[in-house]
Order: structure tokens, then C-alpha cells, then sequence
């Protein structure tokens, strides 16, 4: 029984989400307000909608693993995040994870020749 499209479509979105939150902690190694954030997420192949983005990074940064802080940059008040010396560790240890869960699931699904 083929896999609809339907059920793919959900099984993709859950497997994007935690994904989405280890690209937008690396990407914020780098300080970037929201807009060069999304940008540089959707050019790397990980396209957030905007009312996808700003819930997560308010939740990130309730959590400690981001600050943000509001500056003018060419004439426009922006908010600029950045990863604070948590996230930086949470990073590492979900870097360390994320690698760990991608060998084993290569080994699980390698076809034997």
C-alpha cells in the first residue's frame, strides 16, 4: 500500500521541526536579525515561514539559549539574536546527537550489496 501524500506531508513536517531548531542555533553562531536569519535558512534548503520562525526564536531565547537585542540598522529598528554562552554548549551537545542519530540510522538503512 503505496504512502500517501498526506501522511508523508506530516511525517516531513515533524522531522523538519527539530531539525529547524539545530540549523537555526547554528546559523545564529553568527548575530543576524530575522530577516538574514530566514534568508540564510532558506538558502541552505530549510525554508521557515515567518510565523514559524519568531515563536522559536522567542522560545530559544526563553530558554536561555539566545538574547536578542534591539538596534537601528539603516534607519529601521531590527532585533538581533545571537547565541549566548548556553547555547553555545546546547549546540555542541545537539551537534554531538544529531551526528550519532545520522550514523545510526545510515547503518540501519545501507543496502547490502
Amino acid at each position: 500500500m503505496p504512502v500517501g501524500d498526506d501522511l508523508f506531508e506530516k511525517l516531513r513536517v515533524e522531522l523538519r521541526r527539530g531539525s529547524l531548531i539545530l540549523a537555526v542555533l547554528g546559523a545564529l553562531r553568527e548575530e543576524r536579525y530575522g530577516y538574514t536569519l530566514r534568508a540564510s535558512l532558506e538558502q541552505a534548503g530549510l525554508p521557515i515561514e515567518e510565523g514559524a520562525l519568531y515563536p522559536l526564536l522567542r522560545r530559544l531565547e526563553a530558554q536561555g539559549l539566545l538574547a536578542s537585542e534591539w538596534r537601528e540598522e539603516a534607519r529601521r529598528n531590527k532585533r538581533f539574536y545571537r547565541l549566548t554562552t548556553d547555547g553555545e554548549a546546547v549546540l555542541a551537545q545537539l551537534l554531538a546527537e544529531w551526528n550519532a542519530i545520522s550514523e545510526s540510522i545510515l547503518r540501519l538503512t545501507e543496502r547490502k550489496m
